[in-house]
């Protein structure tokens, strides 16, 4: 996608924010589009997974949740919106979207709708980004991964390390360390489906 077609299918996506269900991102595949409003175990797990690393990040970093997007014009014309985004305050304090080599880290809560644009999509689309670390947790299954390292690989910049952790033991995101017992699980059909 040329980057004029781009910012005009950003922009008139923008302007559909308040209109149109759901969340768009704009991947190298595409748009995203999830249909479904995070629900409460989504929105809950979102909202520990902040304030657990907002009492270990230093002054000067935040672990926030809301707007701006992740935006990488040059690199593969890419918006994304992590649930979380640890950053310095420096660094959010921009005119439209943050560049994603400012980010620590993102986190992310996968949707019980759309698993596979957190599991595949994001995990492709960070480290392509420059995001050095990227979370994953999962209420589907109590489960979740950390991974970091972006190394060159044929396809693309990809992240190197991976480690995998269940809820209720202590996770490191970059360089702290939270725990993760007590998060909310998906209840009901499909909730606790195999990761991609």
């Amino acid at each position: 996608m040329k980057a004029t077609v781009y910012r005009a299918v950003r922009d008139f996506l923008r302007s559909m924010d308040d209109t149109l269900p759901g969340r768009f991102e704009i991947t190298r595949d595409g748009i995203v589009h999830d249909l479904t409003a995070p629900n409460g175990p989504h929105e809950l797990t979102t909202a520990h997974v902040r304030k657990r690393l907002e009492g270990v990040v230093p002054e000067g970093i935040t672990a926030h949740t809301g707007t701006p997007d992740v935006e990488d014009v040059p690199e593969g014309i890419l918006l994304r919106h992590p649930d979380v985004l640890v950053i310095a305050w420096t660094d959010l304090d921009v005119e439209g979207s943050v560049a994603p080599r400012a980010a620590i880290a993102a986190v992310e809560i996968v949707s019980r709708s759309n698993p596979d644009n957190d599991w595949v999509g994001k995990l492709r689309d960070y480290p392509l980004m420059g995001v050095p670390v990227y979370a994953v947790f999962d209420p589907r299954t109590g489960t979740g991964a950390v991974f970091s390292d972006i190394h060159p690989t044929p396809g693309g910049p990809r992240y190197a390390t991976r480690k995998d952790f269940v809820h209720g033991e202590d996770v490191t995101i970059a360089d702290w360390t939270i725990p993760t017992g007590g998060l909310p699980r998906y209840q009901g059909e499909n909730a606790g489906a195999a990761t991609s």
